[in-house]
């Protein structure tokens, strides 16, 4: 299924796609990501990851980045102090990696995304999403929406279309640890 951004029942369908576990393509303000929802339900979000993986053909080790509606909402998931000069950057093209608040020797990766559309899908969803980039696993990312619907039309339940996304970078991934680390510069510069 295909459907655009613009059009007014957009976030109510992927929100009520993603609740039932299904797996959808949706712009964000970096570039296009395969999403599924994370879930409290370990066999649910555990199909959700496997289904993602597949439809990827990527590696079941490598960890999704989780999108989160609203700064502050990081403090669900750990009880690390991210300093308000990090937190600033949010809503944006930022990733950050955190130690779990369930697990303090796991990590996570969040980013609450620029994008106001994609922000109020995942409040609707009331659970972060995972997100990956559009593209096979060791692939080019995909910038435009026919190579999108081209490649994932068959693989995905819903692909959202918001134009092409052209020579758009990834998100800047960081991590807090001890001191913080740039893991990956992408879109956004950032001064530490």
């Amino acid at each position: 299924m295909i459907c655009h951004k613009s059009d007014s029942e957009s976030k109510i369908l992927c929100k009520n796609l993603l609740s039932q576990g299904n797996i959808v393509i949706i712009p964000t303000d970096t570039v296009y990501g395969v999403s599924g929802i994370v879930s409290d339900d370990k066999t649910f979000d555990k199909n959700v990851q496997k289904k993602i993986i597949n439809v990827k053909g990527r590696d079941e080790s490598k960890k999704m980045i989780q999108l989160i509606s609203s700064p502050l909402d990081i403090y669900k998931y750990t009880n690390q102090k991210i300093p308000n000069s990090i937190l600033s950057y949010w809503p944006g093209p930022l990733t950050i990696i955190v130690k779990s608040k369930e697990n303090p020797s796991e990590t996570i990766a969040f980013r609450c995304p620029g994008d106001e559309w994609l922000r109020d899908v995942i409040y609707l969803c009331n659970f972060p999403l995972y997100s990956t980039s559009a593209n096979i696993s060791g692939l080019p990312i995909l910038e435009t929406e026919k190579e999108i619907v081209n490649v994932f039309e068959n693989l995905v339940d819903l692909i959202v279309l918001d134009g092409d996304k052209k020579n758009s970078l990834p998100s800047t991934i960081i991590k807090i640890d001890d001191e913080i680390t740039v893991i990956r510069e992408g879109a956004l510069k950032i001064k530490l």
